[in-house]
């Protein structure tokens, strides 16, 4: 089982800036593709941006340039840093890892594991 936990969320004025955290944590698994998603009220769940474990990154077209997202794999943590903050980002943000793990020399895919989600809110 892993476990993800997110902190960094909350509320900011159109134009600032917020980091997010999600931190990882199981036993005997490799925490591969790390990302975070969003789901605003009345939308779909959308990817905002995904990292490999050596560091290949993917963004959402609507934040490339402004956000940035990065790893730390001794941590098993993923980061997302958003800058230029607009109403549109407003949205329950969750992190997502897909995980393998090893039976003796055999890798396998394991599961992939979601967090429990935090707001972010832009207004003035």
């Amino acid at each position: 089982q892993v476990q993800l936990v997110e902190s960094g969320g909350g509320l900011v004025q159109p134009g600032g800036s917020l980091r997010l955290s999600c931190a990882a944590s199981g036993s005997a698994v490799i925490i591969n593709a790390m990302g975070w998603y969003r789901q605003a009220p009345g939308k779909q769940r959308e990817l905002v941006a995904a990292i490999t474990r050596g560091g290949r990154t993917n963004y959402a077209e609507s934040v490339k340039g402004r956000f940035t997202i990065s790893r730390d794999n001794a941590k098993n943590t993923v980061y997302l840093q958003m800058n230029s903050l607009n109403p549109e980002d407003t949205a329950v943000y969750h992190c997502n890892a897909e995980t393998g793990y090893y039976t003796g020399s055999w890798y396998h895919t394991g599961s992939a594991y979601w967090g429990q989600g935090t707001q972010v809110t832009v207004s003035s």
